[in-house]
């Protein structure tokens, strides 16, 4: 039952926060039911906060396309339409590619659109209107999914202006932002993954890589930096079975943020350098505490964790920049330059390695002290490795740009402060950040590859150039010179930062 217009508004506004592209919502009921309400306070869901972006009705148009929200929505309205092969010249499930969909009198269509449908059906007139939902395909376990989400924030169904959506990231994590008896929190979604395909010795991808599969890590990462002095975000209610957890919001000061805007950078990143060089000081635990009873083991960046990274350039960056697949004999030479270098890659002493320690993930708190203004997220897939990986995914940060001049100062920063805790062997550590930054720019520009040919994911293309100037200047290194020239003879495009 739907008490008023706000209810409607709740219940579009909660939809809203699974939007997806191929997801499509079927209004059904007669005129005045609040087929236009919810239509349109979708769609205003979908915009950022504060946005006064107008939503005009569709019935002359018959559809309205969206891009600038979150996910790009199409609204159509069937009313005036009276043949299916009007229907089928508005090319709706063409659109469903790329875009959500709601349509207004949905019972006028043929056949459904796409097999992830939601039908709701409207009825009743005034301020009380009866909403009966019908889901298909994906539309069953979001409405399952938010109905357990629901239970553990205990919040009613479909409350208004409680929940927002705050971000999704390339894998299959959801956030938003919720608030609880007052109180502004984060809502971490991560539900326990399945094993993806198995693609060596049995094992799938994410086992070799040693990849976080669900929440528990997380909430033992966290809990054992904040116990360290970090501020990565407190825990206040976590459910590990279902993968949910309400955390600390650390704020808005993101530094990919603010390095887009221009600020000056100096000072965050010096002491995010000052961060890594106090963890490369400290000894670290193989197993970390979530909850009394669930712990999680952090495993080795070991050998073939990095070269089953190495491999994404091979498998899916050298068909996307050749149009063909890498011939036998040049994946073999790669393979053995990497064996070659791997070496470098293990330290005396294992630490933590965060490995997604750049500006996404790093959070500026100047109103803390010391090196609790670093705020750390995204902590879930920690390994013990070498301490020069996560400067190195600082230094040369794959989603924004990093002056040749700001690398330098950054990694001279770092070395300066471990020379003063002693028995620092600079010459080393340099070698060692140069293949481990060759390793990772090579990881990502698979990465990259693959989220655009496997995932449609294609705007992470255009920070292909810039990993590529980081991955030029790493091989510029004499301990890397093999490996330069096999770019250099299979693959320059990998060298292109243009």
């Amino acid at each position: 039952m739907l008490d008023g217009e706000h209810a409607t508004q709740a219940l579009a506004g909660t939809l809203a926060l699974w939007a997806r592209p191929g997801f499509v919502i079927g209004l059904e009921g007669e005129l005045g039911a609040g087929k236009s309400v919810l239509a349109r306070a979708f769609i205003r869901a979908l915009f950022k906060p504060g946005s006064d972006s107008d939503v005009p009705s569709p019935s002359f148009s018959l559809v309205q396309t969206y891009e600038e929200t979150r996910v790009p929505v199409f609204h159509a309205d069937l009313f005036r339409l009276s043949s299916a092969s009007e229907i089928a010249e508005l090319g709706l499930g063409e659109m469903l590619q790329h875009h959500c969909g709601i349509v207004e009198w949905a019972d006028r269509l043929p056949d459904p659109l796409g097999k992830d449908t939601l039908t709701i059906r409207l009825s009743g007139s005034g301020q009380k209107r009866q909403a009966d939902l019908t889901a298909n395909g994906g539309w069953v376990q979001v409405l399952h999914r938010n109905g357990e989400l629901e239970r553990f924030i205990g919040l009613a169904p479909f409350a208004l202006g409680s929940r927002h959506f705050f971000e999704g990231d390339a894998s299959a994590r959801r956030y938003e932002k919720v608030r609880v008896e007052g109180e502004e929190l984060l809502l971490m979604d991560m539900a326990q993954r399945p094993d993806g395909p198995k693609v060596k010795d049995g094992k799938p991808y994410s086992a070799i890589a040693h990849l976080a599969e669900g929440i528990t890590p997380v909430i033992a990462i966290n809990r054992h930096l904040e116990e360290k002095g970090y501020s990565a975000p407190h825990t206040i209610k976590s459910d590990l079975p279902h993968g949910f957890a309400l955390i600390e919001d650390l704020g808005e000061r993101v530094y990919g943020r603010m390095m887009l805007a221009g600020e000056d950078m100096q000072e965050p990143l010096e002491t995010a350098a000052g961060l890594l060089a106090d963890m490369a000081a400290r000894d670290w635990p193989e197993k970390a505490e979530a909850a009394p009873g669930h712990s999680h083991r952090l495993m080795a960046y070991d050998h073939d964790a990095l070269l089953i990274e190495v491999d994404l350039l091979p498998s899916w960056y050298i068909p996307y920049a050749k149009g063909k697949p890498a011939a036998p004999e040049a994946v073999s030479a790669f393979v053995k330059s990497w064996e070659k270098l791997l070496p470098h890659a293990q330290p005396d002493k294992q630490i933590w390695t965060l490995r997604d320690f750049h500006s996404p993930n790093l959070i500026w708190i100047p109103e803390r002290e010391g090196l609790k203004r670093v705020g750390l997220i995204d902590t879930q897939d920690a390994v013990l490795g070498h301490p020069a990986y996560d400067l190195a995914s600082m230094a040369q940060d794959a989603r924004v740009d990093v002056s040749e001049d700001m690398q330098d100062h950054v990694v001279e920063h770092y070395c300066m402060l471990r020379d003063k805790q002693g028995g620092f062997d600079r010459r080393a550590f340099l070698a060692s950040y140069a293949v481990l930054g060759a390793q990772r720019a090579t990881k990502i520009l698979g990465i990259f590859a693959r989220l655009s040919k496997r995932d449609g994911k294609h705007q992470y293309l255009k920070h292909m150039p810039r990993v590529s100037g980081y991955l030029k200047r790493n091989l510029a290194h004499p301990a890397l010179a093999e490996l330069n020239d096999w770019y250099v003879a299979h693959v320059p495009e990998a060298l292109t930062a243009a």
